[in-house]
């Protein structure tokens, strides 16, 4: 059987008296784009999180790469890290530097490559997300989708064989979200990089994924293709998606 990009075994995790994980089990695909969706404060970052070994849970077991990331000490953690790119929710750029020192910094953090390879990079990268001309910027005179894009060109940096993408969209107009997401999808089909989303943004996020998790009260409640999600019988699932009122989930191809 082929091995999973991402495998997480009955995962759970409290905070004091609050249960946020109540048993995940989730199988991300190689080269696939998973989205993982769920109402705002359910847990999705925190599931996130987990991913990438910066929460320990209180029980179950996270695959990557054959390993359970779980029970490993932080030196052979950060090794896994490497192969991980993450798009954060505010794109989490460094105010004082420009597009471009942005994009190189983990090149120069974490590898021993000259100024000119990182040059390379770095403006191929920020090719890839059509934001080459405004490698000299500062943060703060990017829109919220430039931001996103730079911090995408950034997540691309190292070639990463996975790419975490926390609520990608938030904050950002239809029209930016769109854009955004068209580029999320591009890349993705370009690159054959294992993306995993998370959002509340369900229809957004239906014009991207390959597979859907449906993430409620703790638990995965559903999970399959867009078009699978929509034809499901779960009752949790089909109650999560009709409190969407959304038209799309009445029939159709988005």
């Amino acid at each position: 059987m082929e091995e999973k990009a991402i495998r997480v075994v009955n995962l759970h995790k409290s905070f004091g008296t609050q249960k946020v994980l109540n048993g995940i089990n989730l199988e991300i695909e190689k080269g696939e784009t998973t989205v993982i969706i769920g109402k705002s404060g359910g847990g999705k970052s925190v599931l996130l999180k987990h991913l990438i070994g910066l929460i320990k849970p209180d029980e179950g077991e996270i695959w990557i790469h054959g390993v359970d990331i779980t029970r490993l000490r932080e030196k052979d953690l950060n090794e896994i890290r490497m192969s991980f790119g993450m798009l954060f929710q505010e794109a989490a750029l460094f105010d004082s530097m420009d597009v471009f020192d942005n994009v190189a910094f983990p090149l120069r953090e974490h590898t021993k490559k000259s100024e000119k390879e990182i040059e390379i990079i770095v403006e191929d990268k920020l090719k890839q997300v059509g934001l080459l001309r405004f490698k000299d910027k500062m943060p703060a005179e990017l829109s919220g989708g430039m931001r996103k894009r730079v911090g995408l060109a950034r997540a691309l940096a190292l070639d990463p064989e996975t790419i975490l993408f926390d609520e990608p969209t938030s904050a950002l107009d239809p029209i930016i979200s769109l854009t955004i997401l068209d580029l999320i999808k591009e890349t993705q089909t370009r690159l054959h990089k294992t993306y995993v989303v998370i959002s509340h943004d369900i229809l957004g996020m239906f014009r991207i994924a390959d597979k859907v998790a449906l993430l409620s009260d703790g638990k995965i409640i559903e999970q399959g293709t867009p078009g699978e999600i929509r034809k499901s019988k779960n009752e949790a699932a089909m109650e999560f998606l009709n409190a969407t009122k959304l038209p799309f989930f009445t029939g159709g191809e988005l």
